[in-house]
């Protein structure tokens, strides 16, 4: 397959594989949190590495001393066992994305010590290093040059080139995309700090590690080279570099003595790992499942442990047959033991549910409404605030918000979950519209500064695991209601500007995790113009669609807080089957309902409405009927199976809107007003399910159905509004829907 004229060209792609995939391994480390480490992962570093090195040696020399072994595997040992003692951060940035447990607060604290401890490692091999080359000089000019000339090309790198980079992206490329000629001029510093690396003395691919480690992570440039990178390095050249490896790991060469001593090494070296982590417990104050969890992690091998390999084999420090047994267990092996173990782990402990219930339904009215807001763009945050406002804060009632800024993960290799203070200089340099959005946010605070509070996040996540941070901000905040933005956007013509599925995917895993109820807005703000509620004296117009079922009933609950507000009108449309019904639901509803009316009863901004229908053409027709009378419409996200609903979700394109919700964001259908579609918090996960019975619907004559002969009563199929006339109660209105 591989014959022995391509072995040059392999190796040549193989050498500028693993020299791109370090300096895009550089670029993705976060070095301000790399020399920051908190103080656990200070505890968990030092501990592991410390611990790993001297144990892993003195079983290394106890080996060499009580069992005979071949010269070249007794020099080898020491080799193996530090190997066993590095902890590389790319390998379990890797895993733990792989298996989606990055965002894990385990995968968090285990990223964030295996980054102290490559500090650590890097210090400690470049000084290893350092010394075999003064060695090997017989001058002392020679070894103070071999000893100075690293530290020099580190510190011109640290305050020469790092500085240079950023004050370049700031005057010429801030707020733009990077062009080729700075990706074309990066690709050359790159091949000139190997040149240099290799000129005094050092491994190219220290070069290459250092120089990435210069360039700012995160946008625009580290992300744009990252981008850049992945195809011809992450799928091409790297995979190389991977094949050949593969080639040079010959297990026939492999002796049993020889095997069974290495594998004695490495299998220590793991379990020594998850001990290390249980005893220091007490330090850390994690749990002995968390600790056996991050113990499991920290021995992730993968690309690191490759690039040493190899570089060991090429020195003689490794034959050929140690090569095959260490990438066969230690990096092979290892992974598909510690792999399904994680997952068994993690799974145990990642679907803990709430002890109690979180909804707007079951909140006390006097208690504090806590509305996480989650946040990708500028552009829904007019909406969004609208909403806020309209949710009515007072002193006896205040709001909670959580503010949660969503930044998808490019040109980083760990994720940020980052908790704003009132400081500005707390946002990260790759997150700039966080602070834009956060201050937007802080003004509405400022509005109502006796009765709100606002909690801002930042999370820089991948868009596959942003539902993990978004669940886990809500469950640790305390929120009662959640409120994420839909994937698309309008134009002001009324067209579809910008339609997301990673965005759509995110929504559809939040509903089915949530720990409490979940709000996602349809954001058409834009078609009828964004204008603040507390300043509007025209009013904001809110209208609650209810046919029944629990999801309606919290959005019912919702509504009855937004009537509250002065300069808020709710108009509460119930939809009535013709002739069917559940009886049980239907004293529920009916006992909801009835509770808001009387609670508004007094109120001349809120107006109910009943719409008796036969099928779903009867319930299509009537939603069309709101048209642009409204700036927002509540509905409820599900609803049982009923004849109400036949046909409308037949061409639905966003299940996680339901049929009603679906079928109101619809462009066809002409609706200009933004949607909060509203899911009460799912207990396992089940609703009940609901039967439908005949019902008889009672009118003030007391027959069966309203009077049809009444000219008020129909027309067309839809009835003309009728109004009640009385002042202790709140306007009402009743519609049928007449079969042809």
């Amino acid at each position: 397959m591989f014959p022995t004229r391509s072995v040059m060209a392999l190796e040549t792609a193989a050498t500028f594989g693993v020299l791109f995939n370090l300096f895009a391994i550089g670029v993705e480390c976060d070095s301000k949190r790399m020399f920051r480490p908190g103080k656990k992962a200070i505890i968990i570093g030092i501990s592991v590495f410390i611990s790993s090195l001297a144990l892993n040696m003195a079983l290394a020399m106890l080996m060499r001393h009580f069992i005979t072994l071949d010269p070249h595997l007794a020099k080898a040992l020491p080799t193996i066992a530090i190997s066993q003692s590095i902890v590389g951060f790319p390998n379990i940035c890797s895993l733990l994305k792989e298996m989606q447990m990055l965002n894990t607060d385990q995968g968090r604290l285990a990223t964030s010590a295996a980054m102290f401890c490559d500090i650590i490692g890097f210090t400690m091999g470049s000084a290893g290093f350092i010394q075999l080359q003064m060695e090997k000089e017989h001058s002392i000019e020679r070894k103070m040059g071999s000893a100075l000339s690293p530290l020099i090309l580190v510190i011109f790198t640290i305050y020469f080139v790092r500085p240079a980079i950023k004050k370049t992206l700031k005057l010429r490329l801030e707020g733009k995309s990077i062009g080729e000629n700075y990706f074309v001029c990066v690709l050359i510093i790159v091949l000139a700090y190997i040149l240099a690396a290799e000129t005094i003395g050092q491994h190219f691919l220290f070069g290459a590690l250092l120089l990435g480690m210069a360039i700012p992570e995160g946008p625009p440039l580290g992300s744009a080279l990252i981008r850049k990178l992945y195809y011809p390095v992450g799928k091409i050249l790297y995979p190389v570099f991977l094949t050949t490896s593969g080639l040079k790991t010959d297990i026939f060469t492999i002796h049993f003595k020889t095997l069974w001593v290495i594998s004695i090494l490495i299998f220590f070296s793991v379990l020594l790992k998850i001990g290390v982590m249980i005893i220091i417990t007490r330090y850390t104050g994690l749990t002995i499942h968390d600790s056996v969890i991050i113990g499991l992690m920290l021995n992730s091998r993968g690309v690191c442990d490759v690039v040493f390999f190899n570089l060991w084999r090429i020195s003689k420090a490794l034959s050929d047959e140690h090569f095959a047994v260490v990438i066969t267990i230690s990096v092979i092996l290892v992974t598909v033991i510690i792999a399904p173990l994680l997952k068994f782990l993690i799974g145990a402990i990642e679907h803990q549910a709430p002890t109690k219930r979180r909804t707007l339904q079951h909140s006390k009215p006097d208690s504090e409404l806590r509305i996480m807001v989650c946040v990708h763009d500028l552009q829904s945050v007019p909406t969004m605030i609208n909403l806020l406002e309209a949710s009515n804060a007072t002193e006896k009632s205040p709001i909670g918000v959580i503010g949660l800024v969503l930044i998808e993960l490019v040109g980083r290799a760990a994720p940020l979950l980052i908790t704003h203070n009132h400081s500005p200089g707390d946002i990260p340099e790759d997150a700039s519209i966080s602070l834009q959005i956060i201050n937007a946010l802080r003004q509405y605070e400022l509005a109502y500064e006796t009765c709100v509070t606002l909690q801002p996040f930042t999370t820089i996540t991948h868009f596959e695991l942003m539902h993990e941070d978004i669940c886990r901000v809500a469950l640790d905040q305390n929120a009662t209601f959640m409120i994420v933005p839909f994937h698309k956007h309008w134009e002001i013509d009324g067209s579809i500007g910008t339609s997301s599925r990673t965005i759509q995917n995110i929504n559809s895993k939040v509903i089915k995790k949530a720990p409490c109820s979940v709000g996602i807005l349809v954001d058409r703000g834009i078609l009828k113009g964004s204008m603040a509620i507390l300043n509007n004296q025209g009013g904001y117009h809110i209208a609650v669609v209810y046919i029944g079922g629990p999801d309606d009933a919290e959005s019912l609950a919702y509504g009855a807080r937004l009537a509250r507000h002065q300069n808020v009108s709710i108009t509460l449309i119930r939809f009535l089957m013709f002739g069917y019904d559940n009886a049980r639901e239907r004293k529920l509803d009916n006992s909801l309902i009835e509770a808001v009316r009387y609670e508004n009863s007094t109120n001349e901004n809120f107006i109910y409405e009943e719409r008796v229908t036969r099928d779903g053409v009867g319930l299509s027709a009537s939603l069309r009927t709101l048209e642009d009378r409204f700036d927002l419409i509540v509905v409820g996200r599900h609803h049982e199976d009923s004849p109400l609903l036949v046909g409308l979700g037949e061409w639905s394109e966003c299940p996680e809107l339901g049929v009603v919700g679906d079928f109101l964001a619809s462009l066809d259908v002409g609706i200009i007003a933004s949607v909060l579609v509203v899911q009460q918090q799912r207990v396992r996960g089940k609703l009940v399910n609901r039967t439908m019975k005949p019902v008889v619907l009672n009118n003030q004559d007391g027959g069966p159905y309203p009077d049809m002969n009444n000219n008020n009563a129909v027309n067309n199929g839809i009835s003309t509004p009728r109004t009640s006339t009385s002042n202790d109660q709140p306007r009402w209105e009743i519609t049928i829907d007449r079969a042809n």
